[in-house]
């Protein structure tokens, strides 16, 4: 067990019993902070010093903004909590073949953009000013967090394509009790923690925080199709977001459900980016083309999309 983590577990946990307050104060202030940022990996190195990136100002927050190819027929990357753009590094040479342009960006707080913390509002508004600059987006292509920013933002005036949504949080009310789980927090400080979290300090503008950030709300407002991947492992993100999210959107969106990767290695597993190219394909094959389909063992086969809304694969 991380040092550290054992340290808040058990000082929080005893201080919700004198001061659940303070407790909650606490473990408000580590839940919209990232605890570390993360670092570019090993296998990233070489897309990220490809990139072409710049800086925008959001909230007088540096913003730094990753683009690979010229910017014609853009795909926008939305990543995670304490994430960073270049964890989609194994997408960029798939998108760049297919002749798009990949567009990411570092949340303020995360990778090397400047600031503390960033939250969904965060992220939809800095996707919506990117559309300014690029116009509507060929497809979204989020993981975690971002896949409930990127709902959101596709509601308020984002335009894509496709959406490829990647081992996603559905409801943002979920997240204080995912994060307590993870910490292994009380349930007296999860209840203090929620009260914050859902009030008018973290949203502002925001009147009811549990049905504002639901991806399955009203799902007709979202007309686009969907893919979600996700682990049926997945330790920090349960299963059960993908099925709420399939339940609410029904035949429109294709869940492919994995075995073995977990939240992290999912962006890098070959058949999942397979599936998902094989998805962005599909929107721009010519009308009435077939779309390729999956081998039975439940591989997919090069460049192919999930033909069944609901197929299921092991980890390689």
């Amino acid at each position: 067990m991380d040092p550290a983590v054992a340290l808040i577990r058990t000082t929080l946990n005893a201080t919700a019993l004198v001061a659940p307050g303070l407790a909650g104060r606490a473990a408000f202030e580590l839940y919209r902070h990232p605890l570390r940022r993360a670092r570019v990996r090993t296998r990233e190195r070489e897309a990220h010093a490809g990139a072409v990136t710049r800086t925008l100002h959001h909230g007088g927050v540096p913003v730094v903004v990753h683009r690979w190819g010229d910017g014609s027929r853009p795909v926008l990357l939305m990543h995670g909590w304490q994430s960073r753009a270049s964890r989609f590094a194994d997408f960029v040479p798939r998108l760049r073949a297919l002749g798009l342009s990949a567009v990411g960006y570092d949340a303020p707080g995360h990778g090397d953009s400047g600031g503390r913390t960033a939250t969904v509002l965060d992220h939809r508004a800095i996707a919506l000013r990117l559309q300014r600059e690029y116009g509507a987006f060929e497809a979204v292509i989020a993981h975690s967090l971002g896949v409930n920013a990127a709902f959101l933002a596709l509601r308020e005036g984002l335009r894509a394509g496709r959406l490829v949504a990647v081992a996603g949080v559905a409801e943002v009310s979920w997240l204080p009790a995912g994060f307590c789980a993870v910490l292994g927090l009380n349930a007296t400080v999860e209840r203090e923690l929620r009260r914050r979290a859902e009030s008018g300090a973290m949203f502002p503008g925001v009147c009811d925080v549990r049905t504002h950030f639901d991806a399955a709300r009203a799902p007709e407002e979202i007309d686009v199709p969907i893919l979600v991947a996700h682990d049926e492992d997945d330790d920090v993100v349960p299963f059960a977001q993908a099925r709420r999210l399939r339940a609410a959107y029904g035949d429109r969106l294709e869940l492919l459900a994995t075995r073995g990767l977990g939240h992290r290695r999912i962006l890098t597993e070959p058949t999942v980016i397979d599936n998902v190219i094989g998805f962005l394909s599909a929107g721009t094959a010519a009308a009435g083309a077939p779309e390729a389909g999956v081998s039975q063992a439940g591989a997919p086969e090069a460049g192919a999309a999930a033909a069944d809304p609901a197929t299921e694969l092991g980890a390689a």
